[in-house]
C-alpha cells in the first residue's frame, strides 16, 4: 500500500453511493486504473472537476488493498469544448471506447496517451475534420498496439513503389497490381492513390506531422471502410459509438 502520482485522462465514470464515483483513468505510466473518488459528486468537492470524463489531470492516488482511491487531483486540461458539442463528444467517446479495449491495467503506454491527448486537442481546439481525426486515431492506435498493417510496399513481392494497390485483410498489408500478387488474395480491397498515401502517412509518420494533411470526402469514406473492417478483424469487435451520428 502507498501513494502513486500519475498523469492521466478519465475514460469512464460511474456514480456510486449518494455522492461518490468510481473513475477509470488512463495513465501513460500505469495503464488503466480504477479509483474510488469519495464525495466527488458534491458541488464543493475538491475532486469534482478532476473526476469528470475526458479530464486530463495530475492525480495522487492511494493504493489500498482492493483498489485505488483518489487523494487529490489537479486539472491540466478539461476539454470543455468537446463536452459542450454532441458531435465532438461522440467522436471522443469513440476514442475512449478504443482505448478501453486496447489498454490493460498496469500496461504502460505513453505513446498511446500522447495520441489520445493530441487527438482530443485537435478535436477541441482546431477546425480539422472530426472524421479525419477519427481515421488517424483508429489506425495509429492499432499501430501503437502492435497491429500495424504493412504499408511500405507489396507484402508479397516487396515492391516499394507498387502500382494498382489493394489492401489484403487476410495478409494485413498492401498488394501490388501484379497478377501473381493480386491472386494471393482475390478479396483484397482496392485502394485509390489518395487512400494509399493516407494509410502510409498515418502508419509511419512522426508524431509532430501526424495530423498535417487533409482528405476529400471520397477518400475519407474509403478509409472509413478500411479502418472499420481492419479493427473488426484485428480486435474481434465492432466499435459502434459513431453510428449515433447517423440519427441526428
Amino acid at each position: 500500500m502507498g501513494y502513486v502520482k500519475t498523469l492521466g485522462v478519465v475514460i469512464k465514470e460511474v456514480n456510486t453511493g449518494e455522492a461518490d464515483k468510481v473513475i477509470t483513468v488512463f495513465s501513460g505510466s500505469c495503464g488503466k486504473i480504477s479509483a474510488y473518488a469519495r464525495g466527488a459528486r458534491r458541488p464543493k468537492s475538491k475532486l469534482a472537476s478532476g473526476t469528470q470524463i475526458l479530464g486530463y489531470c495530475e492525480y495522487v492516488l492511494f493504493k489500498g488493498r482492493d483498489m485505488y482511491s483518489v487523494n487529490s487531483c489537479d486539472v491540466i486540461e478539461p476539454f470543455y469544448e468537446i463536452r459542450n458539442d454532441v458531435v465532438k463528444l461522440t467522436y471522443a467517446a469513440h476514442f475512449l471506447d478504443i482505448i478501453s479495449d486496447m489498454v490493460q491495467e498496469n500496461q504502460a503506454s505513453n505513446r498511446m496517451l500522447q495520441l489520445l491527448l493530441n487527438s482530443l486537442h485537435m478535436l477541441a481546439k482546431t477546425d480539422k475534420q472530426p472524421e479525419l481525426i477519427a481515421r488517424i486515431f483508429e489506425l495509429r492506435s492499432l499501430s501503437i498496439a502492435g497491429y500495424a498493417p504493412y504499408a511500405k510496399g507489396c507484402i508479397e513481392c516487396g515492391d516499394e513503389n507498387p502500382d494498382g494497390c489493394s489492401f489484403s485483410f487476410r495478409k494485413c498489408g498492401l498488394l501490388c497490381g501484379r497478377e501473381a500478387c493480386r491472386e494471393s488474395d482475390r478479396y483484397a480491397m482496392e485502394l485509390s492513390q489518395g487512400a494509399l498515401k493516407a494509410l502510409q502517412h498515418i502508419v509511419y509518420s512522426k508524431t509532430k506531422t501526424l495530423f498535417s494533411f487533409s482528405l476529400s470526402p471520397q477518400v475519407l469514406e474509403e478509409l472509413d471502410r478500411l479502418n472499420r473492417r481492419y479493427m473488426r478483424e484485428q480486435l474481434e469487435r465492432d466499435f459502434t459509438k459513431l453510428d449515433f451520428l447517423k440519427s441526428i
